[in-house]
């Protein structure tokens, strides 16, 4: 196995979950299973990987509660999030998980939308543009953030911010005033942050803090070290909508946070090519 593949793997399993991806009883195929997905896909890794791409050999499991036709609509969009991110000599199973996420969005039957739910006003629970933007009066200059899109999953809502740092004091800094002058994200269910930073003499400082949930600041530190992202923090607030996502929401906080990374400019739609602020 090369030295990339257990590199891939272990940072799969960090961010997704133990399990996401298994070696099965053949030689060089693991089994994915897609985070919040039933259904569970064979791949083969040649050993020349990743010179040359992955092979999608089929399903493995439609899972047990696994719709009809859900396992062969997943492994159709998986094989065509494989066509859309690999490069040859580039690792390209994160991306492909994240592009199959964003397929199986665009192409999910009767998606509802945030104002077809009947039962929970998740719109109370938004951020609105003016709580986002506006501020109290603060020692602390307003920081620079770049918000992203909001993301709602059975009513849950995830929004990201990120922003340049150059210190921890400034990124400890920086999280003090988002909560002290915005409401809604002060008493939101969780707000996630992680952050990396290059000091003097090669020095570098890196960490990340939970608010609840268990293990979530540590995946989307991973989340940044797979993109190589520096000097630039991160904070993902979530309010609960009344049901558990399961594995799923660590999913969507990662997601949440690429959208941020995006629209700052720190990486390219498909995350090969690195750019803006998280260089030096």
């Amino acid at each position: 196995m090369s030295e990339e593949l257990t590199d891939e793997i272990e940072a799969i399993n960090s961010i997704y979950g133990d399990g996401c991806l298994v070696p099965s009883n053949d030689a060089n195929v693991y089994i994915l299973t897609p985070p919040g997905e039933e259904s569970s896909l064979r791949v083969e890794f040649p050993p020349a990987y990743p010179a040359v791409p992955p092979v999608v050999l089929g399903t493995n499991s439609t899972g047990e509660h696994g719709k009809r036709g859900d396992a062969a609509r997943e492994l159709s969009l998986f094989c065509q999030a494989l066509g859309n991110v690999y490069q040859p000599g580039a690792v390209c199973l994160f991306d492909a998980v994240e592009e199959l996420n964003r397929l199986l969005e665009t192409e999910a039957p009767e998606e509802l939308e945030v104002q077809d739910i009947p039962s929970e006003n998740v719109t109370d629970a938004m951020p609105t543009t003016e709580t986002v933007t506006s501020a109290r009066d603060s020692n602390i200059p307003e920081p620079p953030w770049v918000i992203s899109d909001l993301f709602v999953e059975l009513k849950s809502t995830f929004v990201a911010r990120c922003a340049p740092v150059s210190s921890t004091e400034e990124a400890e800094a920086f999280v003090q005033h988002l909560l002290s002058t915005d409401k809604k994200v002060r008493t939101a269910t969780h707000n996630i942050t992680a952050w990396r930073i290059k000091g003097p003499n090669n020095t570098t400082f890196q960490d990340c803090n939970d608010d609840g949930e268990t293990a979530a600041g540590g995946r989307l530190l991973h989340l940044m070290q797979l993109m190589d992202i520096w000097n630039v923090m991160v904070i993902v607030t979530r309010w609960y909508g009344g049901h558990k996502l399961g594995p799923r929401r660590f999913a969507l906080i990662n997601q949440t946070a690429r959208d941020a990374f995006v629209k700052a400019g720190l990486v390219s739609e498909n995350q090969t090519k690195k750019k803006g602020l998280g260089k030096s």
